[in-house]
């Protein structure tokens, strides 16, 4: 099933019609003032245009005043999700629309969020994913190529982009990127086995320099559901899941399988899972625990994964939040 033929509706170039034309004629007021619109500015620069003025103490303190504000909001959150690329931004997406009244920090080590899914394979732009996982694109409202038993994004940055804007537009998520989680906040339940309770956290520029700088503790965050999505092992990948094995919590790691995208995809969202509790895994850290095969370049299983883990994290969720009481 392709997406409504409305989104597929024919833009005019600029030929067609005056470029000003082409402005939003409505004006947003900021502050009790009425803003200029593009229309009214266009082909107007040297006519007395300027900026408003500032003082340099004004954005600092606008973006201080608010990060600090979101620190202390989010320092005890519902859900953090470790991990913004395709599967964690999917399974945030999920959640944002089922439980808004819930908390949910998300937390990326790099500066940009997205994880390898701005591109295709080899460096390639679009995006190719398996059906049924064209009913996730539907939803997002992106277009897509049907070519029968899967379904081609033209450019990977149209999905990242059109997800991660949905996802920042929910006034209960919170992303807090360059930073890294560097271990898991852990209690003990009474049958003396471990539940994950929250996160450690700190600067991802911190978290690289632990070895050639002195002591530099981190911050935390504690919640009753992690969803842990960071991918196949790497340097900050798999982390979760390398953290259960040198906690015992897990024997050892299954380590990833070659690549067969026909084994892979599926084995990735049926298995999607709380492999301890408190600690959700999906996408490709699972390939980890599991000994799964990788799939390559096709994205359909990170997103259904993120799908199946909002909603196992929503299965669980009032049970731990009881055990997180304290």
């Amino acid at each position: 099933m392709a997406p409504p033929a409305a989104i597929f509706e024919q833009v005019h170039s600029s030929d067609s019609a005056p470029f000003k034309s082409t402005f939003e004629k409505n004006a947003l007021p900021i502050n009790g003032t009425k803003s200029k619109t593009l229309q009214e500015m266009a082909e107007k620069w040297d006519q007395g245009f300027t900026f408003a003025p500032i003082r340099e103490s004004q954005v600092s303190r606008a973006m201080t005043r608010r990060y600090f504000k979101d620190l202390d909001t989010y320092a005890e959150s519902d859900i953090v999700i470790v991990g913004a690329g395709s599967c964690g931004l999917s399974a945030a997406y999920m959640l944002g629309k089922a439980r808004p009244d819930l908390k949910i920090a998300i937390v990326e080590a790099s500066v940009s969020p997205g994880g390898g899914a701005w591109l295709g394979g080899q460096l390639f732009s679009a995006m190719v994913m398996r059906k049924p996982a064209d009913a996730f694109l539907i939803d997002l409202g992106i277009p897509y190529e049907d070519e029968g038993d899967f379904v081609v994004v033209k450019h990977a940055a149209l999905f990242t982009s059109t997800l991660l804007s949905k996802v920042l537009s929910f006034p209960n998520i919170k992303l807090f990127n360059a930073t890294a989680v560097e271990d898991l906040i852990t209690r003990a339940n009474a049958d003396g086995t471990l539940r994950i309770a929250g996160v450690v956290t700190n600067w991802t520029l911190v978290t690289m320099h632990h070895d050639d700088q002195s002591c530099m503790d981190p911050n935390t965050i504690n919640a009753p559901i992690i969803i842990s999505t960071t991918g196949h092992d790497g340097p900050f990948g798999a982390f979760c899941v390398k953290r259960l094995v040198s906690m015992q919590q897990i024997e050892k790691l299954g380590g990833m399988r070659g690549l067969d995208m026909n084994t892979a995809e599926d084995a990735i969202v049926k298995r999607t899972r709380e492999v301890v509790p408190g600690l959700i895994v999906g996408g490709m850290e699972l390939s980890e625990v599991d000994g799964a095969n990788r799939m390559g370049p096709t994205f359909g299983a990170m997103a259904l994964s993120g799908v199946k883990a909002a909603e196992e994290a929503l299965k669980v969720f009032d049970e731990r939040k009881a055990q997180n009481a304290y």
